[in-house]
């Protein structure tokens, strides 16, 4: 009988471990920015060792966002790399960052976030649904357009500026981060 139970805590025990595995193995720390990003650390966490998100990560701080942002979410991010920021017209980060322009830099800085948890996966069924479009409410209140051309998954804001997702599913403890190429911009 103490064998029978011994046994069949054993085999509990067996399956627990490899459910585990599986769900670990299905969030993989990804590199981003020369630093791994860990699905047990939230958005801030990891965003703040990325080489390639330092510029978001200073207007996180600077919009007051960041204790929002390390909240339980779920949020969809789609965050530009540096050379994103870079591209924006001439003085534009330096403006943003000023403290009277705190609403304009929160404003553009929420149109880049989704509540909800959406994988590239999800993102992609919404496409398909959508017959090649997904239409996505931000945090900030206007909406993103998602599209695939070919394989590759992109994101157009309201003026139709296009973002490449260049690392998708970069998965949090607090929802999921899409690596994109542009920043994306609100109507103002």
């Amino acid at each position: 009988m103490k064998t029978t139970k011994i046994l069949q805590v054993a085999l509990l025990a067996f399956f627990v471990l490899g459910a585990f595995q599986a769900f670990a193995q299905s969030k993989k720390t990804v590199e981003v920015g020369g630093a791994p990003m860990y699905p047990t650390k939230n958005i801030v966490e990891n965003a703040v060792n990325s080489d390639d998100h330092t510029t978001l990560v200073a207007a996180v701080k600077a919009a007051g966002l960041v204790e929002t942002l390390q909240g339980d979410g779920p949020f969809t991010v789609f965050a530009p790399i540096n050379k994103a920021f870079d591209a924006l017209p001439e003085g534009t980060v330096e403006s943003l960052l000023k403290p009277e322009n705190k609403k304009a830099l929160t404003n553009v800085l929420t149109y880049h976030v989704v509540a909800g948890k959406m994988s590239a996966k999800d993102i992609m069924k919404a496409i398909k649904k959508g017959d090649g479009k997904a239409i996505m409410t931000t945090v900030e209140g206007e909406e993103l357009t998602a599209w695939m051309k070919g394989k590759k998954l992109y994101i157009s804001d309201v003026s139709g500026n296009k973002a490449a997702v260049t690392i998708p599913n970069v998965f949090q403890s607090n929802g999921v981060i899409h690596v994109v190429d542009t920043v994306l911009l609100p109507s103002m």
